[in-house]
């Protein structure tokens, strides 16, 4: 719900029919009870139990929270997860409690490395959260490794649309316009060699250090193929008030005020905000055959 009222259409009701049909078959466990094991006052690791992403980051948070406001910094990672769907909502939910946050999530490969053909790590999305006071959020980042989010080349495939020249390269590591060419090659990475280089961060982060299984062994995000995702996240949270010695919030307020005052400019996630204000007023619009699918699932 948060995703669609921030109007990104491509991680909200869309996911929902792969989340349906995986829980159906088995491929998620939708019973797994997530396991927290605490490795330090500030180091947490949380097993999924190849169930969903959001319980068990939810788990994690219990613990993240009053040990980074305690501390100053925590961090924990989810392994044996699944799809953590819109990274900025999590991201999000801590700087609310006051936190400055750092959330990252690795996913199947489509994205080659710079000069290369074969996709070896996903669209592998980072996000931070600033916090303002009154549980309110300053601004918020949420970006991709790639040029564009996934769903949205595999939406105009579906739809049998062309894709803007620069979202995706063919299986030769040419540019293309064809969007299902795209999906069999790999997505074009966000900067060149930078978006790649910020993929692999991530990938580190959330296989190497969290103990999710790396993007080529992980099972499909939208293939009912029976092999859990097992994919990982990894949060960072940090006191602003510690670390600061009190001077977070003006300091924070004052870069803020120097961005929006420039006529035209706007900080990171105010669209996303304006949009829910809007769309809970006007209501969720869903697209026919996506709402006939998802009817599908239901159990009377």
């Amino acid at each position: 719900m948060d995703t669609e009222l921030s109007e990104l259409t491509g991680h909200g009701f869309f996911w929902l029919q792969y989340y349906c049909a995986h829980l159906r078959s088995g491929k998620v466990d939708g019973k797994a009870v997530p396991q927290v094991e605490t490795v330090s006052e500030t180091s947490f690791r949380v097993n999924a139990k190849h169930g969903f992403a959001h319980p068990a980051i939810e788990a994690g948070f219990k613990h993240l929270i009053p040990a980074a406001k305690a501390n100053g910094i925590a961090a924990m990672g989810v392994y044996n997860s699944y799809n953590a769907a819109t990274l900025g909502f999590h991201t999000g939910y801590l700087a609310r409690a006051g936190l400055l946050a750092i959330g990252a999530a690795n996913a199947v490969p489509n994205l080659a490395p710079v000069g290369g053909k074969i996709p070896i790590i996903g669209t592998n999305p980072i996000s931070y959260a600033v916090p303002a006071p009154d549980g309110e959020i300053a601004f918020l980042v949420d970006q991709s490794a790639t040029q564009v989010a996934w769903t949205a080349v595999k939406r105009a495939a579906d739809a049998d649309e062309p894709i803007p020249l620069g979202w995706a390269l063919d299986h030769d590591g040419n540019p293309t316009t064809d969007a299902q060419a795209g999906l069999e090659g790999s997505m074009a990475p966000a900067g060149g060699v930078k978006g790649f280089s910020i993929g692999l961060l991530v990938e580190v982060l959330c296989a190497a250090l969290a103990g999710g299984n790396l993007g080529p062994d992980q099972g499909s995000f939208t293939d009912d193929d029976g092999q859990p995702i097992d994919n990982g996240q990894f949060f960072i949270a940090l006191d602003p008030e510690k670390f600061s010695g009190g001077t977070f919030d003006q300091t924070a307020s004052k870069l803020v005020a120097l961005i929006t005052e420039q006529e035209g400019a706007r900080l990171p996630n105010t669209r996303r905000e304006a949009n829910k204000k809007r769309l809970a007023k006007e209501g969720i619009p869903i697209e026919l055959g996506l709402f006939e699918t998802l009817k599908g699932f239901v159990v009377l």
